[in-house]
């Protein structure tokens, strides 16, 4: 009877669901028994190592004997429950709420990684029963190594990589993300304060209060329009200037081609440091050389004007401009000398003028080879802090928003949101939407390019 019920694979399966292996052993094989042993005594160890379990004569709590599992969990679900006092001798013990949820983050990962391989151990107790009863021959640890090798090898040799990918990737991301659902702000800073969890009221806030309403659409349209904007200009500003530096009547091409890279070529930063200077309100030359000869009477203020503010918006993209088009030039240079000659004798042999060999010919397919790093320009341009902040540290001032000015992107308002004014909770918020927003778009564009539909179809 009892080697009867041996046979059936639920009995291999709930062995190793009350003690990790002993499925295993059941099935006789003792090394694959020992791993998964030895992985759950691992969890156990940790747990109680990390943890106050040799003094529970005060009864046992989370907070106080709770280790590494335990204790990270509760305080990734509580946030703390005392906060630190002043007292004659200084600050007193107490709770850090951003500490117990990075912590809570952390062992949670490692927490699903010991469920994964707990899974993983009661699936092969029971898978193996189950071969047995069909082949009759218990299978060789060696063998199943050899198949697990040969059928997961790239997911072994990346191990290390997805770890350190999980720790130093996932994990931020992760953070800033659940930090979107509490009440971290100024207001509420440890570990004088305890951080609360708020659910969903963060992105209420943001649609419903006027003040944060206002700010989010007004800088999130003008996000968008600088993207787009930003984008179109430098991706025709470079299409225009390799048009003209095809053309056969253009002398001295790589000359031409030396001069134009050159803004490409030069670290923006410097760049930006010279029009900032060129164009400074104060005591820039272009302004000074316009009242010499007469333009204006007076000063522009070309970056702080509150009045003016589609004027800092202007300057901003044409400098952009100024930036971008050079790696579109060239881009484009390369593609329109690779295309077939073949195609143009056509269709001039068909009677097309040389503005319909352009837009007919020339334009889609230099469109449709340069399509997915479009994509990742206006991803790029939609997060571009250096040029907005180092410009105008998104000014003009706005008088309507809330820690934002006329030029804040999204981006910029995050940085001046944490840095400047503590509300983490509504960077954390900001930076949602701009993944929700670059991930969307991204994806959406990508599935429709050539290069995606080839590889699809392949």
């Amino acid at each position: 009877m009892e080697n009867g019920m041996h046979k059936r694979p639920i009995i291999p399966g709930i062995a190793s669901a009350v003690i990790w292996g002993l499925g295993q052993l059941l099935n006789k094989q003792p090394v694959k028994a020992l791993f998964f042993f030895f992985m759950q005594a691992l969890l156990v160890l940790i747990e109680v190592l990390t943890g106050q379990y040799t003094d529970l004569s005060e009864g046992y709590t989370f907070r106080e004997n709770g280790g590494f599992f335990i204790k990270g969990l509760w305080g990734m679900v509580t946030l703390g429950e005392v906060p630190r006092r002043m007292s004659i001798l200084g600050l007193t013990d107490g709770d850090h709420s951003i500490v117990l949820l990075i912590n809570g983050i952390i062992g949670l990962i490692f927490l699903l990684i010991f469920v994964s391989v707990y899974i993983w151990n009661i699936k092969d107790a029971f898978r193996t029963r189950k071969l047995i009863n069909k082949t009759g021959i218990v299978p060789k640890t060696k063998d199943y190594i050899d198949e697990l090798w040969s059928s997961m090898f790239e997911y072994i040799v990346l191990t290390p990589s997805i770890i350190m990918l999980v720790l130093i990737c996932l994990m931020p991301i992760l953070f800033g993300m659940v930090i979107a659902f509490t009440n971290y702000n100024g207001a509420h800073l440890p570990p004088a304060k305890l951080v609360d969890w708020v659910g969903f009221d963060n992105f209420i806030n943001l649609f419903q209060l006027p003040i944060w309403s206002r700010t989010f659409m007004g800088v999130f349209g003008w996000t968008l329009a600088w993207a787009v904007l930003s984008t179109v200009t430098c991706f025709f500003g470079g299409l225009f200037q390799a048009v003209i530096l095809n053309n056969k009547r253009v002398k001295g091409k790589k000359v031409w081609r030396t001069i134009f890279i050159l803004p490409w070529a030069i670290p923006g930063m410097i760049s930006l440091l010279v029009f900032k200077t060129l164009f400074n309100g104060q005591f820039g030359p272009v302004s000074q050389f316009l009242m010499d000869i007469g333009l204006t009477d007076q000063r522009i203020s070309w970056f702080t004007d509150s009045s003016s503010p589609n004027l800092a918006r202007a300057m901003i993209i044409l400098i952009n401009l100024w930036l971008g088009f050079p790696y579109f030039m060239a881009l484009m240079s390369g593609i329109m000398t690779s295309l077939d000659k073949e195609i143009y004798e056509a269709a001039k042999m068909d009677g097309a003028s040389p503005g319909q060999e352009f837009w007919k010919l020339t334009f889609p397919l230099v469109l449709s080879a340069t399509a997915p790093l479009l994509i990742m320009s206006f991803a790029a341009n939609f997060n571009n802090f250096g040029v907005i902040y180092f410009l105008t540290q998104g000014g003009p001032t706005n008088p309507h928003y809330q820690f934002a000015g006329y030029t804040d992107i999204l981006i910029t308002w995050i940085y001046k949101l944490t840095i400047d004014n503590k509300m983490y909770n509504m960077a954390s918020v900001m930076s949602i939407i701009i993944f929700l927003v670059i991930g969307s778009i991204s994806a959406w564009n990508f599935s429709r390019t050539n290069a995606f539909k080839d590889e699809e179809g392949a």
